[in-house]
């Protein structure tokens, strides 16, 4: 269907998809080019299709190094004005931080410094503390 909207899901067409994706492009620039489904009929694969499901995610990950990687072109261009480079910059961090936190996210420290006291009460009761009846 040439310059339609696809709405069957096919394994060539979730393949390019998330090859698209991967190379770093957004879901919504995908969506808006001829002879690529609209992102509700992505939303429905989504929920329909659990091999689409493993194969987007593996995708949003892979998008979070493109990301990374475009982060040093752009850090390198001196093409680039130095405001819309850290604009750039940021946008990218931002986006791979939540695609892929355990590598691209914000460490925590938690590291305890300091002493933890216990106090421990024990009460010892005799014979004559028994209740009588």
């Amino acid at each position: 269907m040439p310059g339609g909207r696809p709405s069957i899901y096919s394994q060539e067409l979730a393949d390019r998809i998330c090859e698209r994706l991967a190379s770093g492009e957004s879901l919504r620039a995908i969506c808006l080019d001829d002879g690529m489904p609209s992102w509700p009929t992505i939303s429905k694969w989504l929920n329909e299709k659990p091999e689409f499901v493993t194969q987007y995610a593996r995708a949003r990950e892979d998008q979070a190094e493109a990301h990374a990687d475009r982060i040093i072109e752009i850090a390198d261009d001196e093409n680039i004005d130095a405001n819309h480079k850290r604009i750039m910059v940021d946008a990218r961090k931002w986006v791979a931080s939540k695609l892929k936190p355990k590598r691209y996210g914000d460490k925590l420290d938690l590291e305890h410094k300091g002493e933890v006291g216990l106090t421990v009460n024990v009460l010892r009761f005799t014979d004559a503390d028994k209740p009588t009846g």
